[in-house]
């Protein structure tokens, strides 16, 4: 092998591992947070679990990526130790649809449409495509399928520049020789772990094993423990992305370790002490692709099942490792917004989104419990609401910097979109909770003075938070579920908020005049009366960016113009649907 082939081989290497990277990136950007969706919600039985680990990573191509997110889950609390251990071994399973991939490589054949099947063949094709759609397109999901091409291409292209680079070596002794060695089962399988902890992935190890392939020299007795090693050391990923995480998190990733390592052992053990009475004749031979994907496949899955049954010892044998008390007390301090999602950018969308709905829940609690303070002041509940209040702003700051970062991450047009809306999303549930913390300072006040409002001023005040409980419940319950439906419902009852508060004020004044309020408690009417319009504003806001995200619409006051301008049959019949319900009693 003289120095130029080396330059083939690392040139080779390098366009391998970086089309593996990106084509990764553009199927986890263009399956959004639908597959982060589905791993949260659909993991109640193991075999579940098990298929959607597998899927999943089939889709993104990265063992790897699925633990990392797996480990953020439950650092961040939205799913429990138990719920992770069926997906990690899903995983190992998923990522060895890689391999048969690249085993495509070693198709020979005279016949026209096995050899299309060839990566030579067809990546060309898939490359032209690409750049096409990169170009030439304005379309973003139709960029990212491009975007998939081009990796896929890239790799293939990388792939088959090692195979041509290494084939010399087939008549170097030495390397021969290198081969040997690795039939020692512990050795092959040193070096199958630390090949894969250092690039940080089993798929692209594999890959470069069966690269190696093409020269002859690598037997299936020295390509077994190498792959057996390459399980064990795609955990490092995992491993690191835990440190700094929570207890359960750690746990995670011990989780996929102990299944990686016992699952090893265990395979090793069967299969040399066979191999020892009766020896098997294959190990001899040299090794193909095919045959390194057919070895990757029946050691994930044969590992899968012999452990599965046993899943509920490996979370045990985690939790030894890290005791329960230590877990306890610093679970309390989990964040939702976990840094791991940014290598991932829609699944941190998504994560996002989570926190926003936290933050939406909070701003609702908060304005409902001031609500209760104007009809019976307590001094605790005020407190509470203050808590909330601070917790709501923590939020603000929290996510406002995580979209932030996220932002600056390459991300699709639409989770771009759904950023923007976030942004603008969370300043308006800020401000619906200082406007609480208004209400709440109001009803102090009241409190103190001893003095109450008339039972007509009291009357006109329930309706009034009737229909803004309503507007604030329907923009939450939109918000929560995507639900653009009822954001269209938002501002129709926004309107009728708007011309109740009119009203208020106009009955107020002629009780002035009458002399049947006084002063004092009129100020404190028109304050409560500005802060509920106020409220209602900023729900009118939420559904209107909601509403521009679906529609790729106006800019918000356009948007709202327009509505109120033209005729608009739904929203007239919405707007008197609510006139009625939230009338003023007379």
């Amino acid at each position: 092998m003289d120095f130029f082939n080396l330059l083939a081989l690392l040139g080779g290497l390098a366009l391998f591992l970086y089309g593996m990277n990106i084509m990764g990136d553009g199927l986890a950007k263009t399956s959004g947070g639908k597959l982060e969706r589905i791993l949260e919600k659909m993991t109640n039985t193991p075999i579940k679990a098990v298929l959607l680990g597998c899927g999943v990573t089939a889709v993104i191509q990265s063992s790897s990526a699925t633990t990392v997110m797996v480990v953020g889950f439950v650092n961040s609390g939205i799913m429990k130790l138990e719920q992770t251990v069926g997906i990690i071994m899903g995983a190992n399973v998923g990522t060895t649809v890689t391999s048969w991939i690249l085993s495509l490589v070693g198709i020979e054949s005279d016949n026209f449409f096995l050899n299309l099947l060839k990566p030579t063949s067809f990546s060309p094709i898939f490359a032209f495509i690409g750049v096409i759609l990169l170009l030439f397109t304005k379309n973003e999901k139709k960029k990212d399928v491009g975007t998939i091409m081009m990796g896929f291409a890239i790799l293939m292209f990388g792939m088959d520049m090692m195979s041509a680079a290494v084939k010399p070596l087939a008549d170097v002794p030495q390397f021969t020789s290198l081969f040997t060695m690795f039939k020692n089962p512990v050795l092959g399988m040193i070096v199958g772990a630390v090949l894969t902890a250092v690039i940080q992935s089993s798929s692209a190890s594999v890959g470069i094993l069966q690269a190696l392939c093409v020269t002859g020299s690598v037997s299936y007795g020295a390509a077994i423990p190498i792959i057996m090693g390459q399980n064990i050391g795609t955990c490092v990923t995992a491993m690191i992305s835990s440190v700094g995480a929570n207890k359960n998190a750690k746990r995670a990733a011990l989780v996929h370790l102990y299944f990686n390592i016992i699952g090893t052992v265990l395979f090793m053990i069967v299969f040399y002490t066979i191999n020892a009475f009766s020896p098997f004749a294959f190990l001899e031979e040299s090794a193909n692709a095919a045959g390194i994907a057919v070895v990757h496949s029946v050691f994930n899955v044969l590992a899968t099942f012999a452990l599965l049954p046993f899943r509920n010892g490996l979370v045990k044998l985690a939790k030894l490792t890290i005791p329960e008390q230590e877990a306890v007390a610093e679970s309390a301090s989990g964040t939702v917004l976990d840094a791991r999602f940014l290598e991932k950018p829609a699944f941190a969308v998504q994560q996002a989104k989570h926190a926003a709905e936290d933050m939406a829940k909070t701003a609702k609690e908060s304005l409902f419990y001031a609500f209760q303070l104007l009809e019976k002041y307590d001094s605790n509940m005020a407190e509470k609401v203050a808590q909330l209040e601070e917790k709501v702003d923590h939020y603000e700051d929290g996510i406002g910097t995580y979209l932030l970062q996220i932002s600056a991450k390459p991300i699709s047009k639409e989770d771009l979109q759904t950023v923007t809306m976030l942004q603008h999303c969370i300043i308006d549930f800020e401000r619906i909770s200082d406007h609480a913390t208004n209400l709440s300072e109001i009803a102090k006040k009241l409190s103190k003075s001893k003095e109450s409002f008339s039972d007509k001023a009291k009357a006109e005040l329930s309706v009034y938070f009737a229909a803004v409980k309503n507007i604030v419940e329907m923009t939450c319950e939109a918000f929560e579920n995507e639900d653009i439906k009822k954001a269209n419902q938002v501002e129709p009852l926004e309107e009728v908020i708007d011309n109740l508060d009119k009203e208020e004020k106009k009955r107020h004044m002629k009780r002035l005049r009458k002399q049947k309020c006084t002063l004092e408690l009129g100020f404190l009417l028109s304050d409560i009366a500005m802060n509920l319009e106020r409220v209602a504003d900023h729900c009118s806001n939420i559904a209107v960016y909601m509403i521009q995200i679906q529609e790729d619409a106006l800019e918000t006051h356009e948007y709202l113009d327009a509505v109120k301008q033209e005729e608009n049959e739904n929203f007239e019949k919405m707007y008197h649907e609510y006139n009625k319900k939230y009338a003023l009693p007379e």
